[in-house]
């Protein structure tokens, strides 16, 4: 069931939720949180798609905000908000309303959302595109328990990890981050299995793909041992080598959805590590509100530690060096050159004498 309600207010919105719930004979709210996603037109039906697949497994109220620019400057000094309510079978489990905000009301998008949250309820928000560099200290942000952000769609995703470890606040947390989940575990299990020590690491993946990057600083921050961050042509993440002193261990992943896990002294085996959609991240990460110390010391390792190259030892000059002589060579060389000398001069004498 739809209501749309043009140039509005969000006690209109409430009341609308009211009807639609009695309207389709489900008056009782058993949603456990509220999430909040800030986007645009272009992402809206994409994100909105992804909350209504994970709401099956967290059934929640969903607030999406989009910001709408005016076009002539009349209009910008002019406040509307605009909204569509959702509820029943176009809602997933839950229920869902797209707030549209014109004008000044864009500026003030906090006070909009405020009054539809779900009292004593855990919020999250998520911006699946153009998140702010700190995500705490934005109006929304401050609202919510988590916060969502998405660095792979940053246009240079390497430097928004660098920003987003300066502006880190518990309860901050990535979707580069969620997609390296089933990498960590399976990593984590094949260490399990061997008692080793890991000397060096390479992982290798995509240019510019933040999870590589989040998966090499985890690694090197747990294991504290060089890793090398290499390139391939995808999709995402590719391998992870490890040097042990029990031989290699090589997860290998060259399609995207089928790897090969070898241990040395084991039969190679092949394991599932599909490439998840982004319902199965947003699930993920509603599934747990409290903060993620994992990822905030992987993220502190920062992005630089890992790409500094080592100081190489200063190249040998190309002008040969001359060896020293031995002691007892050294002490009869003057005895050498006087002999020498005596050599030149003796058949000089030969021929005054004739």
């Amino acid at each position: 069931m739809k209501i749309d309600l043009t140039d509005t207010t969000a006690g209109e919105i409430n009341k609308a939720l009211v009807r639609g719930r009695r309207a389709i004979g489900t008056p009782a709210v058993g949603m456990v949180l509220t999430l909040v996603i800030v986007t645009d037109e272009e992402n809206a039906y994409d994100a909105l798609k992804a909350a209504n697949d994970a709401s099956r497994e967290h059934p929640s109220r969903t607030l999406v905000v989009i910001k709408r620019v005016s076009r002539s400057p009349r209009d910008r000094t002019s406040s509307r908000l605009d909204a569509e309510v959702r509820v029943g079978a176009e809602a997933g489990t839950g229920e869902t309303v797209v707030l549209r905000l014109y004008g000044e009301a864009a500026d003030h998008a906090d006070s909009v959302v405020l009054p539809l949250l779900l009292p004593d309820a855990p919020v999250v928000v998520w911006w699946p595109v153009n998140a702010p560099l700190d995500p705490a200290k934005d109006p929304l942000g401050a609202l919510a328990q988590r916060r969502v952000t998405d660095t792979y769609a940053a246009e240079e995703p390497v430097r928004e990890l660098t920003a987003r470890a300066s502006a880190y606040t518990p309860g901050d947390t990535d979707l580069s981050w969620t997609r390296i989940t089933p990498w960590r575990s399976m990593l984590a299990a094949a260490l399990d299995q061997v008692t080793c020590e890991v000397k060096a690491v390479e992982v290798e993946g995509e240019e510019f793909n933040p999870s590589c990057e989040l998966l090499a600083m985890w690694l090197a921050d747990r294991l504290d041992v060089p890793v090398r961050r290499s390139l391939s042509s995808g999709p995402g993440l590719t391998a992870v080598r490890m040097d042990t002193s029990q031989g290699p261990i090589v997860l290998d992943r060259a399609d995207g959805s089928l790897a090969t896990l070898s241990i040395e002294g084991q039969p190679a085996r092949a394991v599932a590590l599909k490439r998840r959609d982004t319902a199965e991240l947003i699930a993920e990460e509603l599934r747990r509100l409290d903060p993620d110390d994992t990822y905030a010391s992987a993220l502190r390792y920062g992005v630089e530690r890992l790409h500094t190259v080592p100081e190489q030892p200063a190249e040998a000059s190309a002008e040969p060096v001359a060896e020293p002589e031995p002691v007892e060579e050294a002490a009869k060389a003057p005895a050498k050159k006087a002999a020498a000398k005596t050599a030149k001069k003796a058949p000089a004498r030969k021929a005054t004498a004739k």
